[in-house]
């Protein structure tokens, strides 16, 4: 559901992946369609890839999506921009109360109300999609978890035969060159 969306280390809000180039990729503003070259040595998460420190685990930020869904009833988050710190925390911690007070900052939180708003903006929050992804995910799990049984060994050992052809060496003949000079005409 979000893996093609990024956050790009030094530039504000979200980029949708566009294509790729050997030394970049090209990424669009979700909030301005601006699309910019992302070179190798600057840092770029999905955010699928990214979660949020809790006392106990960590907890993929697409849960902490869906929480705050939950909460705004699927709706635009009703915490202001300029909010203070205390009301962040105080947000968070109804959306997450076990978060790690001191891994996370309240510039992380911002981040992430601000992600919310951005994606619940534009559509792109389907929890619906995610638990059949994960269903799906979990099922295809299952699958490999099923082991074909081993074969059973003889009692007779077996010569052992390469698998590779045997390679003779040819060797061509030396071609002699003249090695006079020419005459002229």
């Amino acid at each position: 559901m979000l893996n093609d969306i990024l956050a790009v280390s030094g530039q504000s809000g979200l980029f949708k992946l566009i294509g790729k180039n050997p030394n970049s990729i090209i990424v669009e503003s979700l909030e301005t369609g601006k699309r910019i070259p992302v070179y190798q040595s600057t840092k770029v998460s999905t955010l699928s890839d990214i979660a949020i420190f809790t006392t106990e685990t960590e907890v993929p930020l697409v849960d902490v999506f869906e929480k705050i869904s939950k909460i705004e009833n699927k709706g635009a988050c009703s915490i202001a921009k300029n909010a203070s710190a205390a009301e962040i925390k105080e947000y968070f911690e109804d959306v997450l109360p076990t978060y790690d007070k001191e891994r996370v900052y309240v510039s992380d939180m911002k981040k992430v109300l601000s992600w919310y708003t951005i994606l619940q903006g534009k559509n792109l929050l389907d929890f619906e999609k995610k638990a059949e992804e994960t269903a799906a995910s979990e099922e295809s799990t299952e699958t490999a978890k099923v082991k074909t049984p081993a074969k059973a060994k003889t009692a007779t050992p077996k010569a052992k035969t390469s698998a590779a052809p045997k390679m003779t060496k040819t060797v061509a003949p030396k071609v002699k060159q003249n090695t006079m000079p020419r005459k002229a005409q």
